[in-house]
């Protein structure tokens, strides 16, 4: 089923859902996916929609085609980059999109084919799976063009993949193929180009099958300990309290001891976790 769609003059973010799996599709087809100001303003629209829609357990993100996304589109940077309420350049549209997947509560998975460059990786970053196929290529470029990238995307990196290798991939501009990209930390894993969307497909309704009470406690909480741990214990106190209100303990408990896979139920919505 197509979702909500947001386009702008040369490119369009599209949402398809089928079952509990909405995917979001950057496309850009003439520019290799490269995202333009509307573009990264239009996650935020797209994400609170899908925030809003109970049916939805998990978003994919991808390219259309044959790549990822090769990043913030250049000939449109300045308006990208410059903060319309501060006028400042330091991340405007781009840092507005990223801050909006970040920021949603359901899982997110970044399925990477081909280019995942520049701005692209912040989008990666931002979901909180990221797999590849064999053929993907890697590359963060701020000192390629002379740019200071804003500081979110800098601290997932680090967290992800440590001061030393962020700065090698920061400094050099340097693409590194999906296996390198791995072994830094940068995904999750690898799978063979052939059969990668049967696997992102597969992972995608895994995680929609698991209690999503579960999955979006484990989201908060993770998150919020590896940012420094700002909030965790009352996080914590309140995902309990949803836990001992909500049935899904006993329906996995009740599955387990039968030998059947569970059918939870538990749909608390966005601001659920704040009950």
């Amino acid at each position: 089923m197509t979702g909500p769609t947001a386009a702008g003059p040369g490119g369009r973010v599209t949402v398809a859902t089928e079952g509990a799996v909405a995917t979001i599709t950057l496309s850009h087809p003439r520019r290799r996916n490269a995202m333009t100001e509307q573009m990264w303003l239009s996650l935020v629209p797209v994400t609170a929609a899908l925030a809003e829609d109970p049916a939805v357990r998990v978003v994919v993100v991808r390219g259309a085609g044959e790549d990822f996304s090769a990043g913030a589109d250049l000939t449109d940077l300045e308006n990208i980059l410059r903060d319309e309420d501060t006028g400042r350049h330091d991340g405007g549209a781009l840092a507005k999109g990223e801050a909006a997947l970040a920021g949603l509560h359901k899982p997110t998975i970044a399925a990477v084919d081909g280019y995942c460059l520049g701005g692209a990786w912040q989008i990666a970053a931002a979901c909180d799976l990221r797999i590849a196929s064999a053929r993907s290529t890697f590359g963060i470029t701020p000192a390629k063009i002379g740019i200071v990238y804003p500081v979110a995307g800098i601290e997932r990196l680090v967290r992800l993949a440590g001061p030393a290798v962020a700065k090698y991939l920061l400094f050099t501009g340097d693409f590194v193929d999906a296996e390198q990209a791995r072994a830094m930390g940068l995904v999750h894993a690898v799978h063979p180009t052939e059969d990668f969307w049967d696997r992102a497909d597969a992972l995608a309704r895994r995680v929609a099958s698991r209690s999503q009470l579960s999955v979006q406690a484990m989201k908060e909480i993770v998150d919020r300990a590896s940012a420094g741990g700002a909030g965790l214990e009352e996080a914590s106190a309140r995902w309990q309290r949803q836990m001992l209100a909500a049935g899904d303990a006993r329906t996995g408990v009740a599955a387990f001891l039968a030998h059947r896979e569970p059918e939870f139920t538990w749909n608390g919505g966005p601001g659920a976790s704040h009950a």
